[in-house]
């Protein structure tokens, strides 16, 4: 069917243009039933986010063997491990500015070759200076790809489900983390864990092609980059299962900027003080998350626990933040989004000061354990959601990699204050009450940022193309 045919509902016509009708690609795609191809864009992303998350929690499954072989210390073991997070960041900030200027699709393409032929090559490493340069640039990679399939899937999601469409893709994080942990440990007993790493690389390379046939650009960079009317309608049509006769003329609203330049977006007017809220946030919620990651078998350890019950309430934790960020996600879409991370932040807080009150060896550890992970990871996958909405296409892959390079430091520091703390003598109950303070904090942030008024859905501006 052809755009227009709509039966009396409000469609994204604004008016007639020169040269034909005039469509403004938002409202095309929010007033439309989510197509085929729609859902099929969804399955892509998700699978990127699946080989990203592989990537990322691959060390951690291969480090005692690595160790085992080379007979080196954990700590000279430490500059590998802290490589992959470092490239993490250095990827994020680049990668936005980049695809803004450049388009979502290479980016994405470019990132996710990045990292699959780097994986592989570690493969193939005999010390740990170099396996740390590889894991450096396989970072590097990975730090590309979340915010571009972030940004990609907003500007094709109606606005009445993307929250929740987002939410669904970020659940191949985890489903990627713990797959390679399944195919640790079937490789290495039989081949060593020189093929998980061959494994771990190979899967995103075999995606490649696949992505580079289905993966579209987005429309709506397209119209303001003044990209020809043709190529848009060819491409929109594609995902939207619509046809275009040829005389459209596509816009995209967008409200007024001092400047065009994705950076100087992040920091204009109207636009600076959220941008410092987002980070704030994103930062807060990456320390809470990794240092109980990261530190709560060795706490539960230290309190008296096995090994095996410390893994398997761990667990719980990634189980509760994949069940919290589905919710989350489609609450966001019910009501004001804000609000709903920001619950969930504080309900996080609430979590981790009844863990620290109970002690590691209550019966009700594991369930406040998966209600943190439920919270925790549910706000912040839902952060990752509500980002996408509140700059313009100019500088929305800017503004969400930005955030999330930002936020890469909250993980950083959280692994290393959950070591020094220890080092003092902190124990579980007091380590685990601190972090009702930063997650407080995000929970504050969060609707800092949404008091500015700056979104997608601000005064628009057109931005066409004939």
């Amino acid at each position: 069917m052809s755009y227009g045919q709509t039966g009396g509902v409000r469609s994204g016509f604004t008016g007639a243009g020169i040269g034909g009708r005039v469509i403004d690609i938002k409202a095309f795609i929010d007033e439309r039933a989510i197509s085929p191809y729609q859902w099929l864009l969804v399955a892509l992303c998700f699978l990127i986010v699946t080989a990203d998350g592989m990537d990322v929690a691959i060390m951690g499954f291969i480090a005692p063997s690595i160790i085992h072989d080379w007979g080196i210390s954990r700590p000279a073991f430490g500059l590998v491990m802290s490589a992959a997070p470092i490239g993490l960041v250095i990827g994020a900030l680049t990668a936005g500015p980049a695809s803004d200027r450049v388009g979502r699709k290479w980016v994405l393409l470019t990132s996710i070759f990045l990292f699959g032929v780097f994986t592989i090559s570690t493969a193939f490493t005999q010390s740990a200076p170099v396996m740390a340069l590889l894991r450096l640039l396989t970072g590097i990679g990975l730090g590309a790809a979340m915010p571009n399939t972030t940004t990609l899937l907003s500007e094709y999601a109606p606005q009445r489900k993307r929250a929740l469409l987002i939410t669904i893709m970020f659940c191949g994080f985890n489903l990627g983390s713990a797959l390679i942990g399944f195919a640790a440990g079937w490789l290495i007993p039989e081949h060593g864990w020189r093929a998980v790493l061959i494994f771990g690389g190979a899967l995103p390379l075999a995606l490649l092609p696949i992505q580079l046939w289905l993966l579209p650009e987005s429309a709506r960079l397209m119209a303001v980059r003044g990209a020809p009317a043709a190529r848009i309608g060819k491409v929109l049509g594609r995902v939207c299962g619509a046809r275009f006769n040829g005389d459209e003329v596509f816009i995209s609203n967008e409200p007024p900027l001092p400047t065009r330049k994705p950076i100087g977006v992040l920091f204009s007017q109207g636009y600076g003080f959220m941008t410092g809220a987002l980070w704030v946030t994103y930062f807060m919620g990456l320390l809470v998350i990794y240092l109980l990651t990261g530190w709560l078998p060795s706490l539960m350890r230290d309190a008296g626990l096995t090994v095996t019950t410390a893994a398997n309430v761990t667990a719980m934790f990634q189980i509760g933040g994949t069940v919290g960020s589905i919710l989350v996600g489609w609450m966001m879409d019910k009501v004001r989004p804000a609000p709903v991370i920001s619950a969930a932040y504080v309900g996080g807080a609430l979590c981790v000061l009844g863990l620290g009150w109970i002690g590691a060896l209550s019966s009700s550890l594991t369930v406040l354990v998966f209600a943190a992970g439920f919270c925790m990871s549910g706000a912040q996958t839902g952060l990752n959601a509500f980002a996408p909405s509140r700059y313009p296409t100019v500088a929305r892959a800017t503004g969400v990699s930005w955030m999330l390079g930002m936020g890469r430091f909250g993980s950083i520091f959280g692994s290393a204050i959950g070591g020094a703390l220890l080092g003092l003598g902190w124990q579980f109950g007091a380590i685990l009450a601190m972090l009702a303070i930063p997650a407080t904090l995000a929970a504050i942030a969060i609707l800092l940022a949404q008091r500015t008024k700056v979104s997608e859905e601000a005064t628009p501006h057109p931005t066409a193309a004939h």
